[in-house]
């Protein structure tokens, strides 16, 4: 088999004999057994292109971007339902997702995004639960913050007053996340766990610039978007509803204390 290569002078010994030679401009190839070790070649301007058996074969990164705030008040509402969901709020969110790959697929990262509590009580137990999920799980747990901001709430009828803490930036951040995510070839699938109909432009855009992305919904305990759900069909992809998978939840509790190169973080009383 002979290949026209000008300026090529390689010699590389494999499993398989394979010598590039440079003699008049032109490569010579023997192989023992070509199918095994080379599974396509490209040859364009002047070069010689090999793609491996590896690289076909690896599996699609998968990165799972939870929406914080709407994932914890989707557990509170169902174990309002059913109290047995409170042993949920104690969980290993890596192990958890994991519980949903596919043989050809792998965890990438899951991104958290939240904001931190302006109630002290509520901030010290968000802190634990994320603080021992990123001691256990490294690099493939990440938090992006968010705020909170109070803001005031007036009864049009009686004038009253209310101040109400408002989460804010999460929907963007989350928004040019999985955008940038795509644009720098950092994931293969993506995975929103959210009810907001609010992310649905992102996916929107990930669906027309990037199509060789997919695209999944999973719905939090009690959360759904029909605005979401309707989109993830049409585009034929999978949605999930946590709320049939509380089995699953069960199985990835951490224990109450969770201890690693000399951290230690305890389940807060309130979710015991």
């Amino acid at each position: 088999m002979t290949h026209v290569v000008p300026e090529a002078h390689w010699c590389v010994n494999f499993t398989s004999e394979l010598a590039y030679k440079k003699t008049n401009a032109y490569i010579c190839i023997t192989l023992m057994n070509l199918h095994s070790f080379l599974n396509g070649y490209s040859y364009l301007n002047g070069s010689f292109f090999f793609t491996s058996l590896h690289q076909k074969n690896m599996k699609k990164r998968v990165t799972f971007y939870v929406d914080g705030f709407n994932f914890y008040y989707g557990l509170r509402t169902a174990r309002k339902v059913n109290p047995q969901w409170k042993q949920a709020y104690w969980i290993d969110l890596v192990k958890f997702f994991e519980l949903f790959l596919g043989e050809d697929q792998e965890l990438n990262k899951v991104i958290y995004f939240t904001a931190s509590p302006l109630n002290p009580d509520k901030n010290s137990r968000q802190s634990a639960f994320l603080n021992a999920n990123k001691l256990l799980n490294g690099n493939r747990f990440e938090i992006v913050r968010g705020k909170y901001i109070s803001k005031e709430i007036k009864c049009p009828n009686c004038k009253y007053v209310m101040i109400r803490p408002e989460e804010k930036k999460t929907d963007v951040n989350i928004s040019v996340r999985i955008i940038a995510d795509c644009l720098k070839e950092q994931t293969d699938i993506i995975v929103l766990v959210s009810g907001d109909s609010d992310l649905l432009p992102p996916i929107e855009f990930i669906q027309s610039n990037y199509p060789e992305k997919k695209v999944k919904a999973f719905f939090p305990p009690s959360i759904y978007s029909r605005d979401i759900a309707d989109n993830i069909r049409v585009h034929k992809g999978k949605i999930t509803f946590l709320e049939k998978n509380l089995n699953k939840f069960l199985l990835v509790r951490m224990p109450d204390e969770v201890t690693k190169e000399g951290k230690t973080y305890t389940i807060p009383d309130k979710w015991k």
